[in-house]
């Protein structure tokens, strides 16, 4: 690995605990609210014990690494104890401030927003900030059926009714809840980019009408594959047609006014490379 990528990876995973931290310190932290997993089991101990939480972060993580040593390699444990020592120290520098807002609404949002950029950017150089996502990845190296995202959705379920029975209030479980799922989705946008297309797939008897008005009145490309009915034993040309969002309804309308009883598939294209989408 050269060295220009080792300090690339490195600001990237120092950028991502910065937000990852402001995020948590600043609008979850005074609020009571949590992102589920080691960060919410700190945010309960810092209440009850007024341990810092970052410190608290740490200590929860000895163990995994430990575990995680023998079991994940030693590249990967080592970014991910750089990461979570910058993300739980970063989290107690950040605790001196001023407290930025006690409206709770705004707390999840803003803060499940900048914990998932800030979580995706760790993950993207191959790193992690520990808690539930380490302790998931050394389960699964011990039984790879196990899905990590179930783990995960476990942990994170188990933190959330944790921080109901402490603070005994309902709301904050419920706010915890929307945190966790911006994070997942920020994570996703992050990965996988904002601009998500649409993938069409339309059946019918009349699919040279179809293909044809797509390409004249919608100014739109598609595909021919040919297949064969289960049912009726009949070939028949299937289209395939990618589109932004906003052209989902005119082909829609198209392939309907054509031929009514044309069957659509409508599903989401997480990413789309080549003419008049993403460069590769």
């Amino acid at each position: 690995m050269s060295v220009f990528k080792i300090f690339f990876e490195f600001i990237l995973i120092v950028i991502g605990c910065i937000l990852a931290a402001f995020g948590t310190s600043e609008f979850l932290l005074p609020n009571q609210l949590s992102s589920g997993g080691f960060a919410g089991i700190a945010t309960i101990i810092y209440y009850l014990f007024h341990i810092q939480m970052g410190t608290t972060i740490l200590i929860l993580n000895i163990p995994p690494f430990i575990i995680g040593y023998f079991k994940l390699g030693r590249k990967f444990i080592f970014k991910t104890i750089i990461a979570t020592f910058l993300y739980s120290k970063f989290i107690d520098i950040f605790e001196n401030f001023g407290v930025f807002t006690t409206d709770r609404f705004l707390s999840c949002l803003y803060g499940g927003i900048l914990i998932g950029i800030g979580l995706a950017l760790v993950l993207k150089v191959n790193s992690s900030t520990g808690g539930t996502d380490l302790v998931a990845y050394i389960i699964q190296d011990f039984n790879s059926n196990i899905k990590m995202s179930n783990i995960i959705m476990i942990v994170d379920i188990l933190v959330v009714l944790g921080n109901i029975i402490t603070f005994r209030e309902i709301e904050i479980g419920l706010y915890s809840a929307i945190t966790i799922f911006i994070v997942g989705k920020m994570l996703d946008i992050v990965f996988e980019g904002i601009n998500f297309c649409k993938l069409i797939y339309i059946v019918s008897d009349k699919s040279e009408e179809i293909l044809e008005a797509i390409n004249l009145d919608a100014n739109k490309g598609a595909t021919a594959l040919y297949g064969r009915g289960s049912f009726s034993k009949k070939n028949k040309m299937i289209i395939m047609c990618v589109t932004k969002r906003r052209g989902v309804d005119k082909i829609k309308l198209l392939s309907k006014k054509v031929d009514p009883n044309s069957f659509v598939i409508i599903t989401d294209a997480r990413e789309v490379y080549g003419l008049g989408f993403k460069k590769s």
